[in-house]
């Protein structure tokens, strides 16, 4: 008795990505690690199992109650909530949608297994979140949420995609003792990219390569030695990394004043209602003075630094210096942002347009979303050079949406480096990464930060994946109450 059988399948997934599965079998409790290169199918191997995309050829059975939770799912929520906040066009006052509300939907009481919520609850630390609309959420909660929701309907079949990523260090932790305990009752497919997050309990591995099954083995008692092949077979070539220079003309320009604070906030305070995200925060920034945010899940950390690009709307009731420019003094978002390179786990979700992957570098000297302007041809140059480092120079004019989650993660990463801005600001920029582009980017993290041009705030969660050029430390939960 299998759960899930895919036999001779071909699928379609986009216009330039289609999966071949010649076999693939998961028994009950036979749980179940699916590993590879981004881009190379692992997502869409999860997906088909959970009865996405289009099937040309083969089988596909799946016999049981599936539960799925992934960033497609994660998108297509925070999607749907945005459109509530265009109800008004229809003279339709909007609602905001309760966490509880999302939780528990199409659960009668008598579905809930009281324990399991008491539970999950507590390994997500839901009960401060329940009544909280759910558009207030950090990425990191909107993850919690879902994994939540999940496993509480109970499949007999769970497949996680990158289901760590996003959390902090103590959930994480808190999540895999949940799992080990559930690891008896669930089977679980777990799609991920680093070698370190494979849990125990893994009984069958499969590695994925250009949208095929490579390798699978089953996992008796030997899991480190199967680890130590899937390494060999991921063998990364030394390179020497060296950055595309920066753009001559006038974009990413020096700070005003070389000897002033790059940003300064001043007793700054975040609260929604009687909500407190952070207070009495004072925080000097100075050029080549690299800092990494820390804190668990909801103290602030995406916060913080969306008062500093200017994308949220508290940064104009605070005192708060960025450039040389106090905000709320006349200055406009753009004079900002000239001086910044972004990405966040946000502003990769909320990335929806979809243009070439050449355009979504090259946007990074426009700080736009999207290119709406001629590009100079140097610019053109620059980014395709960029591309090439992050080794997707053939899939330069390729639609971003049709890409893997990592292969966009590399390109918005090459977006936010692109102009080498005087100040670098990166949430959780590995996120989606295999191991080979993780170290890859950390590398480029640590030489951009290391040129002397560009300031590093960073946000991460994985000790594994420290910068060494970083010496400075902000720990949100100083500023909690």
């Amino acid at each position: 008795m299998s759960l899930a059988t895919l036999q001779n399948c071909h699928v379609i997934f986009a216009e330039h990505f289609h999966l071949h599965i010649d076999s693939f079998l998961v028994k009950p409790l036979q749980h179940t690690v699916v590993l590879g290169p981004n881009g190379s199918g692992k997502s869409a191997l999860a997906a088909l199992v959970a009865g996405r995309g289009e099937l040309q050829d083969g089988q596909r059975q799946v016999t049981s109650h599936v539960g799925w939770v992934s960033v497609e799912q994660q998108q297509a929520l925070i999607e749907a909530e945005k459109q509530k906040d265009c109800a008004d066009i229809l003279d339709i006052i909007p609602i905001a949608t309760t966490v509880e509300e999302i939780l528990l939907e199409g659960l009668r009481p008598n579905d809930i297994e009281q324990t399991l919520l008491a539970r999950v609850s507590d390994v997500f630390a839901l009960a401060d979140m329940l009544q909280r609309p759910f558009r207030a959420l950090s990425t990191g909660e909107t993850r919690k949420l879902m994994l939540a929701k999940a496993l509480l309907r109970q499949p007999e079949l769970l497949i996680l995609d990158e289901p760590w990523d996003g959390l902090d260090k103590q959930a994480c932790a808190d999540f895999n003792v949940l799992l080990l305990e559930l690891s008896t009752k669930i089977t679980l497919i777990l799609v991920l990219n680093r070698l370190s997050e494979i849990p125990i309990f893994c009984e069958q591995l499969v590695l994925m390569q250009s949208g095929t099954i490579q390798w699978q083995t089953d996992v008796d008692n030997d899991l480190a030695e199967r680890l130590t092949h899937i390494s060999q077979l991921q063998h990364m070539q030394q390179q020497d990394l060296i950055l595309p220079v920066k753009d001559g003309d006038s974009f990413a320009p020096h700070p005003l004043d070389a000897s002033a604070p790059l940003v300064k906030l001043n007793c700054v305070k975040v609260n929604y209602a009687e909500n407190i995200v952070f207070s009495n925060l004072n925080w000097t920034i100075r050029p080549q003075q690299h800092w990494q945010v820390t804190g668990p899940n909801g103290s602030g950390k995406t916060c913080l630094l969306n008062l500093i690009t200017g994308d949220h709307p508290q940064c104009y009731v605070n005192d708060i210096y960025v450039f040389g420019y106090q905000r709320g003094s006349g200055e406009s978002i753009w004079q900002i942002k000239q001086y910044i390179g972004y990405l966040s786990n946000a502003f990769h979700l909320d990335y929806r347009v979809n243009c070439s992957l050449l355009n979504v570098v090259l946007s990074g000297f426009y700080d736009s979303v999207g290119m709406y302007q001629q590009a100079t041809k140097n610019q053109t140059t620059l980014a395709q050079q960029w591309l090439v480092l992050m080794r997707l120079d053939k899939q330069a004019a390729t639609s971003f949406q049709e890409l893997s989650f990592g292969d966009q993660r590399l390109a918005l990463i090459a977006r936010a480096m692109v102009k080498h801005p005087a100040l670098l600001i990166l949430d959780e920029p590995c996120n989606g990464l295999d191991d080979i582009n993780r170290l890859k980017v950390l590398a480029l993290i640590d030489l951009l930060a290391r040129e002397g041009m560009t300031t590093l705030l960073y946000v991460n969660h994985h000790q594994e994946d420290l910068i060494p050029s970083i010496k400075h430390c902000l720990s949100m939960q100083d500023f909690n109450t």
